[in-house]
């Protein structure tokens, strides 16, 4: 496999990799994720019950109280933070977030993430130099094997 690498927006410096977590519904982290045990706990969320922790963590973009920066700053404090952050489009709490917990994070990539990544796939996120690297695919799953 030829590596994909897809230039992006530089949100936040740093540079992380780790398995992709995919989510389509945006994420409110006040709320929605547990700042002790990094796992979504927001009802109905594609991710429910799922941990962030080392993820490279992929959803459009964030929403709801601007608190949420700080619960991002909790999570990097317990340990329990995604690796990395990839959004399509990223707004000032996740920003914040982001940055004050030194978590790397890029978004408005050239590509979009959702055509190229999948659940499983190893990653590398260049926050400092702008732009993700896909280094190993996850096998694609037929729709069959998902269900």
């Amino acid at each position: 496999m030829v590596p994909i690498k897809l230039k992006g927006r530089t949100i936040s410096r740093g540079c992380a990799q780790g398995e992709v977590l995919l989510s389509r519904d945006p994420i409110s982290f006040l709320g929605s994720v547990d700042p002790k045990t990094g796992v979504v706990i927001e009802e109905n969320h594609v991710l429910e019950g799922k941990s962030i922790q080392n993820k490279v963590l992929v959803f459009p973009h964030g929403k709801g109280s601007t608190v949420g920066s700080y619960v991002m700053y909790q999570l990097k404090k317990n340990g329990v933070a995604p690796s990395a952050i990839i959004n399509l489009e990223t707004e000032p709490i996740v920003a914040v977030g982001a940055i004050i917990s030194e978590i790397p994070l890029v978004d408005m990539l050239e590509r979009n993430p959702y055509e190229v990544l999948n659940n499983g796939d190893l990653v590398l996120v260049n926050g400092s130099k702008g732009y993700i690297e896909l280094l190993k695919q996850e096998t694609i799953k037929t729709e069959k094997e998902q269900n």
